[in-house]
């Protein structure tokens, strides 16, 4: 086979000497632009598992490069005055330089020709080329060219950063973050030689030009640098080599996406990209190289399984796509959490946290480390972290305890831990009336071990409902009923009991899920479809769903009426928590969304307008609800849809909310509109509680995809929110908190009496799955 790799990068380097190295008949080319050993950069990381998948392809290239690696353990923090150090995080690092000249020469040494000085502009110049490896990095020339095929995706990034060096050893991987007048700074410091680390400076775009370092040159940048980090740099100077770049020194980082890796060209030769000009990974977790070599490897390992021969270039390609595909979006989807994570730090947690929990969340930045992965890597530092937090609450433990597991205090209710069990719809009232169905489903639920039971979306008034099976609040027998309920859960376990009160405005009058989801009532049915009220006019499905009239004024003062009256009626039956449905396309949530909402008077137009009769509402309720207890709102904290509410516009409304005397913003997403696109993952909606912690200063809860315990832990512990709610995984198991107690072996969790005997058999079992290294 004839192969050229055009760009000498880690890529085309790699790939080359490993496919010499398993068949020397081939005949492989690199051609690579610069001089010979010369190059840019300074220090690049890999991780112990690169390194051990380097051993395994080629013991003789892993031996040389690993004979000049820094390998360190510990990421230091340095922080507002403070030195922070946590262990077992492995990973190496190596001069760019001398990892090209390593694998330059055992290219060499296999019989690899080496082309420097060879500016590539096509990939037709190889004529006789069977494969081309199209290594030549961000800019590549041969994507662009077959952009159409290739379909790559840029993304310009905001911060900041310039790439430099120092003649100092550090332990740790550090990070060092210091505060100017107009803003944060951070460096990303690591050994990469016997004398050299890797000093990268990064700040927001707005800190960068309030400092005037865009019309500073080079050296004007490095020395504003070194008077910034003086503490750190201990008199040693920066250094750069990349002085022959004109102009500012300063880059942005660019996120580069492919939806084809792969073509054959118009002379027959087959052209793959490889390394950075496929995918890019941001330097806050150092992937970029371990992206390059990995698909390297992969791509030599799938030639071993399928064959060298030309005919099976496209089979193997095909393959090598499908495979890194997958790999590479899990290592860019953590790189994006980290970038995004540096990006916002200086607005959004350099202020807020303190050095601990900034370590913390630091450290989980990526969310590919959770809180059991951050024990298993120093659970020293995580004990410690743990009786830091938990001192900061009413615990006052003196030794560790699961951040779930602390207790949380809002007005005159205290939670015995973080958990709460979500709000979820289950249609089984009989007009209005919750029975024996609610008091099993919400009961059993209060003896599993949660903090706070949540009662489904209740409707203030007979029109409010979702579907005839809702419940409601809109008469006195129905707040008996819940009464009940109430008084069973306040007799028969520790947790407390919420009532989220909502109107289902234009959603409403459907059917049962299972009986048509989100479809009117049949016409022939044993109830009639009611009259729809919404912020505009409009049907929630076009051409389906019963057509919604906008609200007057005298429709919003009746339905204020009724949430009134409803609250009211929530505080007689004793329950200990009030929640303002203002999210999911309801009608509080039709106001707050351009999506739904076309007025052209004071309620509508501008977000401040828009939340004018919400937060009404939530006046009304306010006054009437005992100030002793709290009152949280649920809102949709991103539509999903262009021109819909975005995680900005979220910011503003809590903070509406909060002024208007809201006590924790329950951040939810979606279900605006039938045309959002969300972002589905485990715990894919926290970010928005985070941002919305952070940025508008008050607590939130997070939902959405939180199914374990160490999803719970890491979100508390990292302060990406005060509370979680949990849904599905309560369906399944209405224990589901004391089941994962048990899991991670909490053992301070009471159980109800009742049930205490099964207590040490559920630890046990758990015990023996982790000591055997299995699941349970």
């Amino acid at each position: 086979m004839n192969i050229v790799c055009i760009g000498g990068g880690p890529a085309g380097l790699y790939f080359g000497l490993l496919m010499k190295a398993r068949h020397p008949e081939h005949r492989v080319r690199v051609v690579e632009r610069n001089r010979p050993y010369d190059t840019f950069g300074w220090g690049v990381v890999f991780s112990d598992a690169t390194m051990e998948n380097m051993q395994r392809c080629d013991a003789a290239t892993a031996a040389a490069i690993e004979a000049s690696f820094a390998h360190w353990d510990d990421i230091e923090l340095r922080f507002k005055g403070r030195r922070i150090r946590s262990g077992g995080h492995g990973f190496v690092g190596i001069g760019r330089k001398k990892l090209l000249n390593i694998l330059q020469a055992r290219c060499e040494e296999l019989g690899v020709e080496l082309c420097f000085d060879s500016e590539v502009e096509s990939d037709l110049a190889f004529a006789d080329a069977d494969l081309i490896v199209a290594s030549d990095g961000i800019n590549s020339r041969i994507r662009n060219r077959y952009a159409a095929t290739f379909q790559p995706e840029l993304i310009t990034r905001p911060n900041r950063y310039i790439w430099l060096g120092v003649k100092k050893l550090f332990e740790a991987f550090t990070f060092d973050f210091r505060r100017t007048p107009h803003g944060w700074f951070q460096a990303h410091i690591y050994q990469f030689d016997q004398e050299t680390s890797t000093f990268i400076v990064e700040c927001p775009e707005s800190v960068w030009l309030a400092h005037g370092l865009d019309r500073a040159g080079p050296e004007e940048s490095i020395r504003f640098c070194e008077g910034l980090f003086a503490e750190t740099l201990e008199g040693a100077e920066l250094l750069s080599n990349a002085r022959h770049l004109r102009g500012s020194a300063w880059l942005n980082f660019q996120r580069v996406v492919c939806g084809q890796w792969w073509l054959r060209n118009d002379q027959g030769a087959h052209v793959v990209l490889m390394g950075d000009a496929v995918h890019t990974a941001h330097f806050a977790i150092g992937s970029g190289t371990k992206l390059a070599i990995e698909d390297a490897i992969e791509l030599a390992n799938q030639f071993e399984l399928a064959g060298h021969g030309v005919e099976q270039i496209p089979a193997v390609l095909a393959r090598y796509q499908e495979l890194r595909r997958v790999e590479t979006l899990k290592i860019q989807n953590a790189a994006w959490n980290a970038m995004e994570w540096f990006e916002v730090c200086g607005e959004r947690y350099c202020d807020q946290l303190e050095p601990e929990q900034f370590m913390y969340s630091m450290l989980t930045r990526s969310q590919r480390i959770s809180h059991e992965n951050l024990r298993l890597r120093d659970k020293a530092w995580l004990e410690g972290y743990e009786r830091w937090l938990a001192a900061r609450t009413p615990l006052q433990a003196d030794k560790p305890v699961p951040p779930m597991f602390t207790p949380y205090t809002v007005r005159g209710v205290t939670l015995k831990n973080r958990v709460i069990v979500s709000p979820m719809a289950q249609y089984m009232a009989e007009d209005g009336l919750v029975g024996g169905y609610h008091l099993v489903h919400l009961g059993a639920r209060a003896v599993g071990g949660a903090a706070l039971v949540m009662a489904e979306m209740t409707c203030v008034s007979r029109d409010a409902r979702i579907t005839p099976g809702c419940p409601g609040l809109w008469t006195d027998a129905q707040g008996e009923a819940w009464a009940r309920i109430v008084e069973w859960v306040h007799r028969q376990s520790d947790a407390k009991i919420g009532m989220q009160l909502g109107h289902a405005g234009p959603k409403g009058s459907t059917r049962r899920p299972w009986d048509g989801e989100d479809l009117p009532l049949p016409a022939d049915g044993p109830e009639p479809n009611w009259p729809l009220l919404a912020a505009s006019g409009q049907q929630y499905l076009e051409g389906v769903s019963a057509f919604a009239q906008a609200m007057t004024r005298a429709d919003m003062d009746r339905v204020t009426a009724d949430f009134v009256a409803a609250t009211r009626r929530a505080a007689a039956a004793g329950f200990d928590w009030l929640e303002l449905h203002c999210a999911h396309g309801y009608l509080l949530s039709s106001f707050i969304s351009p999506l739904t909402n076309w007025r052209e008077d004071d309620y509508g137009g501008t977000l401040a307008n828009r939340l004018r009769y919400p937060l009404e509402v939530f006046a009304a309720l306010r006054a009437v609800w005992p100030e002793h207890l709290p009152i949280s709102v649920r809102i949709s904290a991103h539509d999903w849809v262009e021109g819909g509410i975005t995680p900005a516009d979220a910011v503003q409304i809590a903070r509406a909310f909060k002024e208007a005397g809201a006590d924790l913003i329950d951040c939810s997403s979606g279900q605006v509109s039938k045309k959002q696109k969300p972002t589905y993952g485990r715990m894919f909606q926290t970010p928005f509680a985070d941002r919305i912690r952070q940025e508008a200063g008050i607590p939130t809860i997070a939902v959405g995809a939180i199914s374990e315990a160490d999803h719970v832990n890491t979100i508390i512990a990292a302060g990406r929110a005060d509370l979680c709610a949990v849904a599905r995984p309560h369906l399944a198991n209405p224990a589901w908190t004391l089941t994962e107690a048990a899991r991670i072996g909490f053992k301070d969790l009471a159980w109800p009496k009742p049930y205490r005997s099964a207590k040490p058999q559920l630890e046990a079992g758990f015990a023996r799955a982790s000591a055997a290294g299995g699941k349970s």
